[in-house]
């Protein structure tokens, strides 16, 4: 079903509205028409009061007359008409009503309950209101009473001046009428401004929505374009940034793959064909077809030779398996570089000698203590100084260069051989990639890989440069934070 988070907020806001209009309605309906009457009464109070001394000063003035006797009728009716109230004086000795309305008598005995109580009251010298003549009038009414005094200043009477409250409902009800209509209004502009309210909400949500949907389709470049500083772009900010996230996994994904499909190429290329010579040899030695123990001895010496060969390839398959595996541990401890080297140089002379290549180091960092794994790190630079040698014309020099330039340590391997091609220095640390050529017939095309895994595990950076028949440079940076340089000095007492 559409919009239904229109319809929620719309019946969600009218609800809400019309609770709380309610019950403020019924509030300010109760308040109302208490602050009303209270009003009504405080005006009904001052007015009786005021007829109330009118007559004691009558009465004072006349000390012949009773409260209760003829000749206040007049008086009374006069009220009635200025005032639209009723007046009664009732006299307590002779338990007699006078009222404003002529040819019309009521006595103790007709009164409501609570109405002596009350006259007595005002007879006692209070003024007091009441509500208990409203069945004797027949409508809703409130009563006031004050005493008339006589010259003596006694009480010799009881003003009752009794008031309709109909103006008071009549009040009521118009404010209500017009509360209803406000609610009526303030419904309309909840309806209006709910929806606003949700289209706000569900456009960005379906912009959501939409690139989700792409993204599930296998489209990972989709994104919600939602622009929202609240907490909608806040989500859509975090889903863009899944997706990117999916998107790098893909492509990880689909990188995978294809190593997986290269090395699965690159490994059955690299097993056939020491298996099948090997293989081949086998079944020329089982049918007897060479008889001649010197050639028998080559055939052993070329099956030991490939069984060697592929040793060493399923050793570095399973190292460099080891290093690409995140949870596999280096355990590295405070070591110093400058050793390193110079004793990776040393264990390299003797093969470099036999091709007649020559192995120069040039220290001008001094002493350098890093933190590492001393095996790891000197299996990586005699792999780099072993292609060195293998690549390099005899007669020539190896240079090794250990330097601090900027916030860098850096250590480079130059030789002078043939160089690399350019279309083929993006490849030197992929899996199998190695230069045909003579002097590398023996290479498995792991030995870098397994080297740029160290280097990585180290937070070493690796960068090259090669010239064709001139020469080719590795560098290892090591950056600010993993090395510390020392003096000749501290190189004694640390050893």
């Amino acid at each position: 079903m559409k919009y239904k988070i229109t319809y929620r907020l719309v019946a969600y806001f009218s609800a809400v509205l019309i609770l709380f209009s309610i019950s403020i309605g019924a509030l300010f309906a109760v308040q109302f028409t208490r602050h009303t009457a209270r009003i009504h009464e405080e005006e009904l109070r001052e007015q009786a009061v005021s007829i109330a001394d009118t007559l004691s000063i009558f009465l004072q003035r006349h000390p012949g007359r009773s409260s209760g006797g003829q000749g206040f009728g007049a008086y009374l009716r006069f009220i009635d008409d200025i005032s639209d109230a009723q007046a009664w004086l009732v006299d307590e000795d002779v338990q007699t009503i006078e009222l404003s309305t002529p040819n019309y008598s009521l006595s103790y005995e007709t009164l409501p309950p609570g109405a002596e109580e009350l006259i007595r009251q005002i007879f006692k010298g209070n003024v007091v209101s009441s509500r208990v003549f409203s069945s004797v009038l027949g409508v809703p009414s409130i009563t006031v009473g004050a005493p008339v005094y006589d010259k003596e200043g006694t009480v010799s009477g009881a003003f009752l001046l009794h008031s309709p409250i109909n103006g008071i409902k009549d009040a009521e009800q118009q404010s209500l009428v017009i509360l209803t209509a406000c609610i009526f209004f303030a419904l309309v502009l909840a309806f209006a401004l709910s929806i606003l309210l949700a289209r706000h909400f569900i456009t960005p949500l379906k912009e959501i929505g939409q690139a989700t949907e792409q993204v599930m389709a296998g489209d990972y470049s989709a994104r919600a374009r939602v622009n929202q500083n609240d907490e909608i772009g806040d989500l859509a900010d975090n889903i863009n940034e899944l997706f990117a996230q999916l998107s790098d996994i893909e492509k990880g994904r689909k990188k995978l793959d294809k190593i997986q499909q290269d090395f699965t190429s690159n490994i059955s290329h690299e097993l056939r064909t020491p298996i099948t010579v090997i293989r081949g040899s086998l079944e020329v030695l089982k049918e007897g077809l060479i008889r001649d123990p010197g050639e028998i001895n080559e055939y052993y010496e070329q099956m030991l030779s490939d069984t060697l060969h592929l040793q060493r390839l399923v050793n570095d398959l399973l190292e460099l398996s080891r290093l690409q595996n995140s949870d596999f541990n280096i355990i590295k401890t405070d070591l110093s570089l400058t050793d390193l080297l110079t004793d990776t140089v040393r264990s390299m002379q003797r093969i470099a000698g036999g091709k007649h290549v020559g192995i120069q180091l040039d220290n001008q960092a001094g002493l350098v203590v890093i933190s590492g794994d001393y095996n790891r790190l000197r299996q990586m630079f005699i792999t780099i100084l072993d292609n060195s040698i293998k690549f390099s014309p005899p007669h020539t020099v190896i240079n090794v260069r250990m330097y601090c330039e900027n916030s860098l340590c850096i250590i480079s391997f130059t030789d002078y051989g043939n160089g690399i091609l350019p279309q083929d220095l993006p490849y030197i640390f992929n899996r199998f990639y190695k230069k045909t050529s003579e002097q590398n017939e023996s290479g498995s095309g792991l030995g870098l890989p397994i080297a740029k895994q160290i280097a990585d595990r180290h937070n070493i950076t690796i960068t090259w440069e090669s010239e064709l028949e001139d020469h080719t440079t590795f560098f290892f940076a090591f950056p600010q934070g993993t090395w510390e340089r020392f003096t000749e000095t501290i190189r004694e007492s640390l050893s």
